[in-house]
């Protein structure tokens, strides 16, 4: 289905310029355009670890083996309850989603996981405890930790540019410098295509994070990187 009429007559979106609208109002305006299949889409993108449905799961497959998944057991040994219920986040969009959700969660996943990999290297974490997924590169990265580039040469194609960031000091700049990487990232799935899904998705996924840098402070953009450094050093030491 085209969205052309949605798409001409929502303002345009230029990085690292200010939100042109609330994510809420925007909600207002698919949940009027798109079909019912094509809004499913859009709210896979609003899954978050702390919905009822990822603690349902959790639930399910603690309580049977019947449909557990191979790896559940290993992880629920190693992982925080916080970094399951992320897993579970990135295997619900990429089992529900269409091309472009499952590209959009996979992208996700492996970024995180390559940069939560680099603080493990640096502060000397056990990588097994934060790492999620079961995808070659969260694979890759279990295994290869102390190599510079974690093994991964060939199989990331902007591993440099994903690297580069952690010699930022600057926390606020390098969380920014992240979210124009998945800007760029967008754009460029969406270059060759019009009007479709796609578009609307990509849309959506701009808009929010131009809105969350407006209302994110300094202090803010610092505490994601000092919470998720504390949360390593917290699974250290319950060791």
């Amino acid at each position: 289905m085209g969205y052309e009429c949605l798409l001409t007559g929502l303002p345009d979106l230029k990085a690292g310029a200010d939100a042109p609208m609330k994510q809420d109002a925007l909600l207002e305006v698919f949940s009027d355009s798109l079909s019912a299949s094509d809004m499913e889409q859009l709210r896979l993108l609003l899954v978050s670890p702390e919905d009822e449905m990822i603690t349902r799961q959790m639930e399910a497959y603690d309580d049977t083996i019947i449909g557990q998944p191979a790896w559940w057991e290993e992880v629920r040994d190693t992982l925080s309850d916080e970094d399951i219920r992320t897993a579970l986040v990135y295997e619900y969009g990429i089992k529900k989603g269409c091309k472009f959700v499952k590209d959009w969660f996979r992208y996700n996943q492996d970024l995180n996981n390559i940069l939560a990999a680099a603080i493990c290297r640096k502060h000397s974490f056990d990588v097994r405890k934060v790492i999620v997924g079961q995808n070659e590169v969260a694979q890759i990265l279990r295994r290869n930790l102390p190599q510079k580039d974690f093994g991964l040469g060939g199989v990331i194609d902007n591993l440099p540019e994903i690297m580069a960031l952690l010699d930022i000091d600057n926390l606020m700049e390098r969380e920014k410098r992240l979210d124009a990487m998945r800007f760029a990232w967008l754009e460029q799935k969406t270059l060759f295509v019009n009007f479709s899904l796609d578009n609307v998705l990509a849309y959506w996924l701009m808009c929010s994070m131009l809105n969350r840098w407006s209302v994110l402070t300094v202090e803010q953009g610092e505490q994601v990187f000092r919470d998720m450094v504390a949360d390593m050093k917290k699974g250290v030491q319950l060791d």
